[in-house]
């Protein structure tokens, strides 16, 4: 283990430990690509605890953050924190582009938030799902749940193909977790 890396993981106990979070869960065996479902998410520090979490249990999470966010001097940093760029004006298959990551990368772990954004949606966005059907990686259920002050890794799921059947599945995984604001998350 990297020394950096190391020391991030003690860092990021400790700051657990003061702030009465704890973190269950990980990984399977096995498992070195995915797509990891990131819910509820309706506030900035969601950022904060599931950078810690991945710090404790040593996955190597990668975002998507709009390219106008990597500016100086944050840019670097938000690349070091596992921030890519992604020009969403760009016209094109943007599923297709973030699922060719999966095969040049290895290990590669994509954390999306299928609401999109922090305010409240009427439904999740889909684009979470369809990479996973086209880099042919499973879907990770991550979790904050502010209610128990608790973060973690729910079960593996793999798509079907079956939008509609898999989101319910899905779904149904998030009911009962607490987001820090509570009516902005929709199921």
């Amino acid at each position: 283990m990297y020394p950096l890396r190391s020391l991030m993981k003690e860092i990021s106990k400790v700051i657990y430990k003061l702030l009465g979070w704890t973190y269950v869960g990980g990984l399977p065996e096995g498992i070195t690509k995915a797509v990891m479902i990131i819910a509820p998410h309706t506030s900035n520090w969601d950022f904060m605890y599931g950078k810690l979490y991945v710090w404790i249990k040593q996955i190597p999470v990668s975002i998507i953050i709009k390219k106008e966010a990597f500016f100086w001097p944050t840019g670097g940093l938000l690349k070091k924190v596992g921030g890519i760029p992604i020009d969403r004006d760009k016209k094109g298959n943007t599923v297709g582009q973030i699922a060719a990551l999966f095969k040049v990368h290895n290990p590669f772990f994509l954390g999306i938030t299928p609401e999109g954004t922090r305010k409240k949606r009427d439904e999740w966005k889909r684009g979470f799902y369809y990479i996973a059907m086209e880099a042919k990686v499973p879907l990770i259920m991550s979790y904050l749940d502010y209610g128990k002050k608790e973060a973690g890794i729910g079960p593996i799921f793999y798509p079907t193909g079956d939008y509609e059947a898999d989101l319910k599945v899905i779904q149904d995984f998030y009911r009962g977790k607490t987001a820090r604001y509570p009516e902005q998350f929709n199921l």
